[in-house]
């Protein structure tokens, strides 16, 4: 089919892209720039603007769209940036969406969100049904995918991607956290007891083209792993991996000082529980933190090796 993305240059949207196109769909990139290539369209969402011909008659789009959470220290003006760079982008998908006549209406809509949306949930495990907890990211995501609904509404198939970190060398959890442990200065966040939320990236892109396919879906879907692991059980295993001892711990008045708001993200417990997909039927590669992180630095070793 033919797949509109948004996002499409950003770290899930170039390997998704490249596995959809593996897979024989056609993607048309959204960029803010003018181009004439017929694998690009322009758009602006900071003024909502978005052609109706771009979205006319396309299989499906996806929209992975919006600033980085971990780039820079969560001051006032970014956090106006991580919302507006958000909300803009889904909010001018969804009403280009809904202006669409019937008949040409894409049939599905892909929607980026996160685990986030969950808050701390302590030891509790939550799925899908649990409502959005009390922190920013909460309502980030809150927002996020209230601006979604004209999509919903005007009869799309929506379905909300509820992301946790992804395990990759390059991604964001792992990429800053490798330097450090491989000099053996990996180190628990606080009392290292706290549950994290996450998923493989190999996982991650199955499930985003297992959920293109799965007409019956919609709604929220967490993206995660069926285990979740305590932060002292994701430093050991990063380690082990590494061969390296972690012995250190990161009080978290330190990461008050070094990260400011965001460190009260990193000490959160999430229990998250992938409850939409594992009724569904998806088969998780890599389900185990060891496995996943193992995977991960697979790549990296054959490339320095």
């Amino acid at each position: 089919m033919r797949i509109v993305m948004a996002g499409a240059s950003g770290f899930l949207g170039t390997r998704l892209a490249e596995r959809l196109s593996q897979s024989g769909h056609e993607i048309v990139r959204l960029v803010r720039r003018p181009t004439d290539r017929p694998d690009e369209a322009t758009w602006d969402p900071a003024q909502g603007r978005l052609d109706t011909d771009v979205l006319a008659g396309a299989g499906a789009v996806i929209n992975l769209a919006g600033a980085n959470i971990g780039d820079k220290r969560w001051t006032d003006a970014y956090k106006r940036v991580l919302r507006s760079s958000r909300i803009n982008t889904t909010d001018t998908i969804a009403r280009t969406i809904g202006q669409l006549p019937e008949g040409e209406r894409p049939r599905t809509l892909l929607q980026a969100s996160g685990a986030g949306w969950y808050g701390a949930t302590g030891e509790q495990e939550v799925t899908e049904e649990a409502p959005a907890g009390n922190t920013f990211l909460a309502d980030l995501c809150r927002v996020w995918e209230a601006a979604a609904r004209p999509a919903e509404d005007a009869g799309t198939r929506v379905v909300l991607l509820r992301t946790a970190p992804t395990i990759d060398a390059g991604g964001a959890l792992l990429k800053p956290l490798l330097p450090l442990f491989k000099l053996g200065a990996g180190s628990r966040i606080g009392g290292g007891k706290q549950w994290m939320a996450w998923i493989a990236l190999e996982d991650w892109l199955a499930a985003a083209e297992f959920l293109l396919d799965r007409e019956d879906l919609a709604g929220p879907v967490n993206m995660v792993s069926p285990q979740p692991v305590r932060n002292e059980d994701f430093t050991r295993d990063l380690a082990r991996a590494l061969h390296r001892p972690a012995l250190l711990t990161v009080p978290g008045p330190v990461l008050d000082v070094v990260i400011g708001e965001m460190a009260g993200e990193a000490q959160r417990s999430q229990r998250v529980l992938p409850g939409v997909l594992s009724g569904a039927g998806f088969v998780w590669a890599y389900p185990g933190m060891a496995d996943a992180i193992a995977a991960a630095l697979r790549p990296e070793a054959a490339m320095t090796s």
